[in-house]
C-alpha cells in the first residue's frame, strides 16, 4: 500500500515521501496515529495544499524539542524495585514506570517517547533512548535498585551489586606452589 508521509518516520522517510508499506502497517499504526495519508490523486492534491503548514508546524515541534533536549540529555532517574539476591527483578520495568520518573523529576515525557530496546529485568544502570521528536532523540540513564542507597552505590561503582560481597581469594597452600615450582623446573623428557 502506498502512503504520503505526514511527519517523519524512523527508518520509513520524511515529510511528503510516498512510500510502499506493508497494508497492516499503514491501517494499523500510520494512518490512525496520523503519521500518513493513503497515496490518492485527491490526497496528493490535498498535501500539496497543506505542505507549508505540516513543514511549519513540524518545524516548531523540532525547535522544542531541541530546547528540552538540552535539559534531559544525561539524565539519570531512579527506579525502586524489588529483586532476587542475584539481582533479578520480581517483574520489569516498563517504559510507563521510565516516563513517570523522568516527569517526577520535572521533565514532560510521554509514555510512547520512551523506546527500549529490550525489557529491564535486572539490577542495574541501562541507558533508555528517549524520542522527543523524530529527528531528537536523547539518552537517559536508568537506575534500577532495590533502595535509594542502594541505587546511590551503584552510581559510584558504575554497576549493579548484586548478592553479598565476594571475600579476597585466599593464597593457595605452600605444598601447592611449591609442587607447582618444581614441575615448571624439571627438564622435559
Amino acid at each position: 500500500m502506498d502512503v504520503i508521509l505526514l511527519e517523519r518516520v524512523e527508518k520509513l522517510g520524511k515529510i511528503g515521501d510516498v512510500v510502499k508499506v506493508k497494508p497492516g502497517y499503514a491501517r494499523n499504526y500510520l494512518l490512525p496515529q496520523k503519521k500518513a495519508l493513503r497515496a490518492t490523486k485527491a490526497n496528493l492534491e490535498y498535501f500539496e495544499t497543506q505542505r507549508t503548514q505540516l513543514e511549519a508546524l513540524n518545524e516548531a515541534k523540532l525547535k522544542e524539542a531541541g530546547g528540552i533536549s538540552g535539559q534531559l540529555d544525561g539524565l539519570t532517574v531512579t527506579l525502586v524495585r524489588q529483586a532476587s539476591e542475584t539481582g533479578q527483578l520480581y517483574g520489569s520495568a516498563s517504559a510507563r514506570d521510565i516516563a513517570e520518573a523522568v516527569a517526577a523529576a520535572g521533565h514532560k515525557v510521554e509514555r510512547r517517547m520512551v523506546k527500549l530496546d529490550q525489557p529491564i529485568k535486572a539490577l542495574g544502570l541501562f541507558p533508555v533512548r528517549i524520542a522527543l521528536h523524530p529527528e531528537v532523540v536523547v539518552t537517559v540513564t536508568v537506575n534500577v535498585a532495590r533502595s535509594p542507597e542502594e541505587a546511590q552505590l551503584q552510581i559510584e561503582r558504575g554497576g549493579a551489586i548484586i548478592g553479598i560481597a565476594e571475600p579476597a581469594a585466599e593464597p593457595a597452600p605452600a605444598e601447592v606452589r611449591a609442587g607447582e615450582s618444581s614441575a615448571a623446573e624439571a627438564p622435559p623428557s
